[in-house]
């Protein structure tokens, strides 16, 4: 097979970064990773090396280079999970892609009031109607997809899929912002993702970067609007 290379932000920060390095470790197959510190010159002078534009992450497979996070999970899918990161039951699929699509594009108002962080500890952030309508539209997301597809295991669709690569970033937010989250499947579900052993893996790996944006230790976010695919 050809070589499987990722390129990505810092672990800490790049949300789209984490979705499509979830789905690829899920998938099993080995690649090679290039980590780009956001909002660097490093990331400015390297960055056009890998990505026609000029964003994280990217997927590199051979003479393939897909730059958009969910195109890189569809990719992973169908060319080394061998389809198993959606269901097999059309219905399970359309509502998980559903989820997808809305994420994808949608939730604005919590991107811009939580951005990712990994060393955020209960951190409060003012909150306004269009906040708080995506706060409850996620929980409630998390709800119905739980009620639905508990028998079939602990994931949002019951197997890991890429609506949870989507959403493993969101469950970090909630977690470092202080959300409080119904107990009960929805409480569960943030627990279960946060203690994967591949999450942990990345948790370990951002706590370990050396380049540490100085304004972070005072709860002021990284600017990475502009180097992520978000």
């Amino acid at each position: 097979m050809s070589a499987v290379r990722l390129v990505i932000g810092n672990r800490n920060y790049s949300s789209w970064s984490l979705r499509a390095w979830l789905s690829l470790r899920k998938s099993g197959v080995s690649f090679e990773e290039i980590v780009l510190p956001l909002d660097t010159p490093e990331f400015a002078a390297r960055v056009g090396q890998y990505s026609p534009s000029r964003t994280v992450p990217v997927l590199q497979h051979g003479e393939h280079c897909i730059w958009d996070s969910l195109a890189i999970c569809e990719y992973v899918n169908e060319q080394f999970a061998g389809g198993e990161q959606w269901p097999g039951d059309p219905a399970a699929r359309a509502f998980g892609r559903s989820l997808v699509a809305e994420m994808h594009s949608g939730y604005g108002a919590l991107r811009g009031a939580m951005p990712m962080n990994f060393r955020a500890r209960g951190r409060v952030v003012a909150r306004n109607p269009a906040l708080e309508a995506d706060i409850a539209r996620v929980i409630e997301r998390w709800q119905t997809s739980r009620e639905r597809y508990a028998a079939d295991g602990p994931w949002l669709l019951g197997r890991f899929s890429i609506a949870d690569a989507f959403f493993a970033p969101v469950v970090v937010r909630f977690g470092g912002y202080t959300v409080e989250l119904p107990p009960g499947p929805v409480a569960d579900y943030a627990v279960h993702l946060r203690s994967d052993p591949d999450m942990l893996d990345w948790e370990a790996a951002a706590a370990a970067e050396t380049w540490i944006v100085q304004a972070d230790e005072a709860g002021v976010e990284a600017g990475t609007a502009l180097a992520s695919d978000d």
